[in-house]
């Protein structure tokens, strides 16, 4: 599988990541033993670089992902996590107090002392212009409960906008 380096993480990942959502089961039943077998197939194929959030299957996901990681700890994996829509879409709610609780609720999920990347999760577009947002990330990392962070995005503005920022060190922009 071919690698590049994830944005300005410096960790080298699969050009090929899974997409955790599903295992979630927002969209339909995903059994444990199917999801477990996803992730296993993918890191079988190759894939080191897998995607979820903290709302998929209200945790489900990251927590299918934590025991991937118990059961495969050498297999060279980065997860990118997501928070920001545990609360109603409002800017006030991106504060540095939320994002303790929510990275805290996704370590425990994942059962990692460390998030390797946690990304805002398609905030308002006010968010992306706040530095109180930015200080509270730059908080996180220096704490050890991430060690990247980055954003989603639904338009290019907003990921020219999170790109200015100095931490910021990955753009994903949604397709879905």
């Amino acid at each position: 599988m071919e690698e590049r380096t994830l944005g300005r993480t410096g960790r080298k990942v699969s050009v090929v990541g899974l997409g955790a959502w599903q295992l979630g089961a927002d969209w339909g039943e995903v059994g444990e033993s199917d999801a477990l077998a996803t992730l296993h197939a993918a890191v079988d194929a190759g894939v080191t670089f897998i995607d979820t959030a903290d709302v998929y299957g209200d945790g489900r996901s990251e927590k299918f992902i934590g025991r991937l990681l118990r059961d495969r700890p050498d297999a060279g994996l980065t997860v990118a996590t997501k928070m920001g829509r545990r609360a109603p879409l409002d800017p006030a709610r991106y504060t540095a107090g939320n994002f303790r609780a929510w990275t805290d609720r996704s370590r425990g999920n994942l059962g990692v002392d460390t998030l390797d990347l946690v990304q805002l999760h398609c905030p308002p577009p006010a968010v992306y212009a706040a530095d109180a947002v930015y200080d509270a990330l730059d908080t996180l990392v220096a704490d050890g409960r991430v060690a990247a962070y980055g954003v989603s995005v639904e338009t290019c503005a907003e990921a020219l906008t999170a790109i200015g920022r100095p931490g910021v060190a990955t753009v994903q922009i949604i397709l879905n």
